[in-house]
C-alpha cells in the first residue's frame, strides 16, 4: 500500500512514517500544500491523508482541485478542526473520512482498512440494465452484439445514470459527480453529453434511453 501524507507537523510525519513502515506500508510525506498537491497529481497512491491547515495551499483547496481533475484517490482529513461544520464541509468537498487530532494510530489504521475495503473494485467490470451492458474498464456500451465506445467524459456521465436506473438524477448531482462540487461548468455542457449518449444508445439500437425529467434532471429508462 502506498500512502501520501500532506502534513506540516514534522514530528507527526516522522511518527506516522515509523508506524506505517512497521506495518509494511510505504509513506510519502509532504510538508506544505503546494508540494503535496503536485505530488498527488503526478504520482499514484492508494490513499491520501490530508491536513486542513497547510502553508501555501490549504487542505480544502487541495481536495477540491483533485476532485475537479477527476482524481478519485480516497482522502482522509486528519486535522485539529473539530467542529461539526468543519467535518461537514470536508466531507461535502469530497473527503472519504474525517478524523480529528489527537488520535490513536490503531484507529487511523482501522479506518484506512475499512475505507479501502469499501471502495474495492467490483468483481465484475459490467453494469447491466435489461439487455444493456456497460463495461467501466474500457468504457464500452453494448446492446446484444452491437457495441460503442464512450469518451472519458461520456462514460463518467453514463456511469452515474446506469448506477441508478429508472431513478431521476438531478442536474446538480450529475454535474457535481462528473465535474466536481465547485465546478462552474454551464448546464448546457451537460446537455451536450446527454445528447451524445442518446446518439450512442440509438446507434446500437438499444431499447434503453435517457429521459429528460423537466425541471429536475435525467433518468435511464426503457423506451415507452
Amino acid at each position: 500500500m502506498k500512502i501520501l501524507l500532506i502534513e506540516d507537523d514534522f514530528l507527526l510525519c516522522q511518527s506516522l512514517r515509523f508506524h506505517f513502515e512497521k506495518k509494511g506500508i510505504s509513506l510519502t510525506a509532504c510538508n506544505d500544500g503546494l508540494s503535496g498537491y503536485t505530488t498527488a497529481i503526478n504520482h499514484s497512491f492508494d490513499l491520501i491523508i490530508l491536513d486542513r491547515m497547510l502553508p501555501d495551499m490549504d487542505g480544502l483547496a487541495i481536495l477540491k482541485n483533485l476532485r475537479n481533475r477527476q482524481i478519485s484517490t480516497p482522502v482522509i482529513f486528519l486535522t485539529a478542526l473539530d467542529s461539526l461544520e468543519d467535518k461537514v464541509t470536508g466531507l461535502d468537498c469530497g473527503a472519504d473520512d474525517y478524523m480529528v487530532k489527537p488520535f490513536e494510530f490503531d484507529e487511523l489504521l482501522a479506518r484506512i482498512r475499512t475505507l479501502l475495503r469499501r471502495i474495492e473494485p467490483k468483481s465484475s467490470p459490467d453494469f447491466t440494465y435489461g439487455e444493456l451492458s456497460y463495461n467501466y474498464m474500457n468504457h464500452q456500451l453494448s446492446w446484444n452484439t452491437q457495441t460503442v465506445l464512450l469518451s472519458k467524459r461520456e462514460a463518467a456521465v453514463f456511469e452515474v445514470l446506469i448506477s441508478n436506473p429508472e431513478n431521476t438524477i438531478s442536474r446538480d448531482h450529475l454535474i457535481s459527480k462528473v465535474w466536481g462540487i465547485d465546478s462552474d461548468i454551464e448546464s448546457g455542457n451537460l446537455d451536450n453529453y446527454i445528447y451524445f449518449l442518446r446518439k450512442h444508445l440509438s446507434m446500437i439500437n438499444s431499447e434503453i434511453t435517457i429521459q429528460t425529467v423537466h425541471g429536475v434532471g435525467f433518468k435511464l429508462c426503457k423506451k415507452e
